[in-house]
């Protein structure tokens, strides 16, 4: 479920105050559309710089998404905007993040971003997951596997970030080839397997138009990939359709449907591939 977007100006003069301390007078303010965990997504700009301002209330329940990102950020670069401050007053917790130039990714088929994400889930893979507070890959997804012991593909020791959305990943075309394409909110930041970003994917590219035999194709790019055994990427597959089934199940907004119609075919491809 989204979280219920309020502009910058709603914030205490006394949270306001605390951000400017760090960016100094605001001039722009825009307000980014895209996102569902936060309460607060502006890019803002001052005499200083630009910055990318993500917010919850303390007392929010998901405030812990906020702590999540804060606490992963400083083990991801290459991979994700760099956090440059922090602020928590007023009963507002809010990240400062470097403002990145770029373009959501298109996953459409024959994308020119399609390799840059590869790049990118190669350097993910080869990142070294931190020792703090992480959801486990296999709690995760145990309400939804098709049997228990299917669990056991999903564990493992590695950083994920889970949200392959299109509008996560940042493509800018200036910078060196391979290298153009990082991932934003990292909220569900999790522990599991190494291959399941890959896996996760997958979906998204189904959503974007891919038939499933070449969103696998995709997929295999990343080296993990193939450290999945079939009958685990079966499961996998599995355990989404039912996810996504569940969250589709009341929802209206369009790419909720749209990632259960896609999440449906990979599960019914598996079965039958």
């Amino acid at each position: 479920m989204a979280t219920t977007r309020i502009g910058l100006d709603r914030l205490p003069p006394a949270a306001r105050t605390a951000v400017e301390e760090h960016t100094g007078s605001l001039l722009t303010v825009e307000e980014t559309a895209e996102g569902f965990n936060s309460e607060i997504a502006a890019r803002v700009t001052s005499a200083t710089g630009t910055w990318h301002i993500k917010g919850l209330r303390t007392e929010h329940p998901r405030a812990w998404t906020q702590r999540r990102e804060a606490a992963v950020a400083p083990f991801l670069t290459g991979l994700a905007p760099a956090l440059r401050w922090r602020v928590e007053v007023a009963g507002w917790d809010l990240l400062g993040f470097e403002a990145l130039t770029g373009h959501h990714a298109d996953y459409a088929p024959g994308s020119p971003d399609l390799p840059e994400v590869a790049a990118l889930l190669r350097r993910l893979g080869k990142t070294p997951c931190p020792g703090i507070e992480l959801r486990h890959a296999e709690q995760r997804l145990e309400h939804y596997a098709a049997h228990p012991d299917d669990l056991r593909y999903f564990a493992g020791p590695h950083l994920l970030h889970t949200d392959l959305n299109h509008t996560n990943a940042l493509v800018d075309g200036h910078a060196p080839p391979g290298d153009r394409a990082r991932l934003v909110d990292w909220a569900w930041a999790t522990r599991g397997a190494a291959w399941l970003d890959a896996g996760y994917w997958v979906i998204w590219l189904i959503a974007a138009g891919h038939a499933p035999a070449s969103a696998e194709r995709r997929a295999a790019e990343i080296p993990s990939w193939h450290t999945a055994p079939a009958e685990g990427i079966t499961a996998f597959a599995t355990a989404n359709h039912n996810l996504w089934a569940e969250i589709s199940a009341d929802a209206t907004d369009p790419w909720a449907l749209r990632l259960a119609t896609a999440a449906a075919t990979w599960h019914a491809h598996r079965r039958t591939g």
